[in-house]
């Protein structure tokens, strides 16, 4: 009975882990096929590399000398004739070498026939190679997965994650088999470690540019074996890269950013020369060519990164800066057809704005959703009480309508975001700023006519925030929004208020995929208040000012003087 148990216990965890792989392919499978088609490209790469180096065994072949005890025992694998460059026969199941015996200049000679000859191929090298990256692509699953990146690894962002490693793998392969790069001092010349840092930093944030920097780093240590000099150049190069172009927002800050990398793999090269006792004689044309290596590195990406941004749609910090011009069309009709829309985004992005910058979210993601959050309010602007100047046109139609009008602004919001090819990232903000929350308003007014009213009927189809920033936004809106009712909205009051706005979000668990924690609320609350004080602070009234509601009164009183006055000149 206890087998029997134990049996039918293993094959259910059997079944939930084939269930949980299925799954797994099933949502990524797109993924999948890009990493299978770029360690594919890798693993031969890998093979020609390894059959046109000169290695038996896995050794290099300038680490055999004549004479020299030998420390393992090498039998030819397969029968090669003599040729004129070398003249020596080598027969298949021959012992070349043996252990603990001195290497003669006859099995030398072989042993350089057999590295040097096309027909034989050190399979164990290539197995080594093969064997590290398996291990390396394990470690990229690692890094890249959501537990880590804090992000989805998206399919856009493995084909360009890929692309760049094979062509960096490709290019410190093979740029070793030329004399000129053969130093492994000159080598990282051709390799395109920075430029590939700068655009995955700049295009999918730096915490994935710091991940991916070590993987190449490992990959060009895979490509030139022999080597570690290479690879610690590429990984303090890619590092530098990713960090330098943290704090940009303009383009033209990449021209600063390709002379400062060009000056600092200058450095690196230079260090890394006196660190492992680098010859300097002729190194000044190397070093130049390092550094101009960094410098074209950063104007490169500078224009790739216009088309790759509109090709990915990503939400980099220059696409966010473009799209955060409210001269641009969109922004612009808002103003003309939903101007109290217009200006309660405004509102809602300096919140959104300065909560992220106090709490180290991206502020700028923050600022372009807020800017957008109500797109879908155009259309029917006159709808919403921001827009309103001539009475509340709910009044003249019930409740549930209302409530489908109200709620229909976030499903249009979406679609006009997706024809403007807004980045995914702003579209979530759009349709998460008021998650699955209630209309509370006009859910109170559909149960004095019907108590059997459901809750659902009247609350927004959508998820609540899956980011911070989003989070952020839709605690701007809310606070924004009802802070225009607050009367004598004074700094006790405000903070008052906004703490049960913020609380209230967080109980109806609308915070709950956040990552928002209860120091991020507090910060967040604070920056509210300190804003919203400003904005409603009393101001001093100016001499002579006048309240415009007693102009009429004022001005026929006036009259009434004028009149008066004029009748009693004619008498006289």
């Amino acid at each position: 009975m206890k087998t029997t148990k134990t049996a039918g216990r293993k094959e259910h965890t059997a079944g939930i882990i084939i269930e949980s792989i299925k799954q797994y392919v099933t949502r990524n499978y797109g993924l999948l096929i890009v990493f299978a088609v770029s360690f594919l490209i890798t693993v031969l790469t890998a093979f020609f590399i390894t059959a046109s180096s000169e290695t038996v065994y896995s050794f290099s072949i300038a680490e055999f000398e004549e004479g020299q005890i030998a420390d393992r025992t090498i039998i030819a694998d397969k029968t090669l004739e003599p040729t004129v460059e070398y003249p020596v026969a080598v027969t298949a199941g021959e012992k070349i070498t043996r252990k603990g015996f001195a290497i003669s200049a006859e099995a030398l000679a072989k042993l350089e026939k057999m590295a040097a000859t096309p027909a034989y191929i050190d399979y164990r090298a290539f197995a080594d190679k093969l064997l590290y990256l398996t291990l390396l692509s394990a470690l990229f699953f690692l890094l890249f997965s959501p537990a880590l990146l804090t992000q989805v690894f998206s399919v856009k962002e493995g084909i360009l994650t890929a692309v760049f490693f094979v062509a960096v793998y490709v290019s410190a392969g093979f740029g070793g088999k030329l004399s000129i790069f053969s130093s492994p001092f000159n080598l990282p010349i051709i390799i395109p470690a920075a430029f590939c840092g700068l655009l995955v930093s700049v295009l999918f944030g730096q915490l994935h540019a710091v991940f991916f920097s070590f993987l190449l780093s490992l990959g060009v240590l895979n490509a030139d074996v022999a080597n570690i000099i290479p690879a610690l150049f590429v990984l303090a190069s890619s590092l530098s890269a990713a960090r330098i172009v943290r704090k940009i927002e303009r383009r033209i800050d990449m021209v600063f950013v390709a002379v400062l990398l060009g000056l600092l793999q200058f450095v690196f090269m230079l260090a890394f020369r006196i660190i492992f006792l680098g010859s300097f004689t002729d190194s000044l044309l190397p070093l130049l060519m390092i550094a101009l290596n960094g410098f074209l590195s950063g104007i490169l990406a500078l224009g790739f990164l216009t088309p790759l941004e509109i090709l990915l749609n990503t939400a980099s910090v220059f696409r966010l800066m473009d799209l955060s011009d409210l001269n641009n069309p969109v922004m612009r009709k808002m103003l003309l057809t939903a101007s109290g829309t217009y200006n309660h985004s405004m509102m809602v992005a300096t919140l959104a704005e300065n909560a992220c910058r106090a709490i180290h979210a991206n502020s700028l993601l923050a600022r372009v959703g807020a800017y957008y959050h109500d797109l879908g309010k155009m259309e029917q602007s006159e709808y919403f009480v921001e827009n309103q100047t001539d009475g509340n046109k709910h009044d003249e139609i019930n409740p549930r309508l209302s409530a489908s009008v109200i709620k229909s602004h976030v499903k249009r919001g979406v679609e006009k975001a997706r024809q403007l090819r807004l980045p995914p990232e702003v579209i979530d903000i759009i349709a998460e700023h008021h998650g699955n929350s209630l209309i509370s308003y006009f859910y109170n007014e559909a149960k004095k006519q019907d108590d059997s009213i459901l809750p659902e009927e009247f609350s927004y189809i959508g998820n609540p925030p899956s980011s911070k920033e989003s989070a952020v936004v839709m605690l701007a809106d809310t606070v924004e929004a009802a802070c225009r009712t607050l009367k004598n909205p004074s700094v006790s009051r405000l903070e008052k208020f906004i703490h049960e706005l913020i609380m209230t979000k967080f109980t109806h668990r609308q915070l709950d995929n956040s990552d928002l924690s209860f120091k991020d609320l507090a910060v967040i609350e604070d920056s509210f208040v300190q804003i919203l004080a400003g904005y409603y602070h009393s101001r001093i009234e100016y001499p002579n000012q006048k309240d415009p509601d007693d102009e009429p009164a004022q001005a026929g009183q006036k009259n009434l003087e004028l009149k008066n006055r004029k009748h009693q000149e004619e008498k006289q």
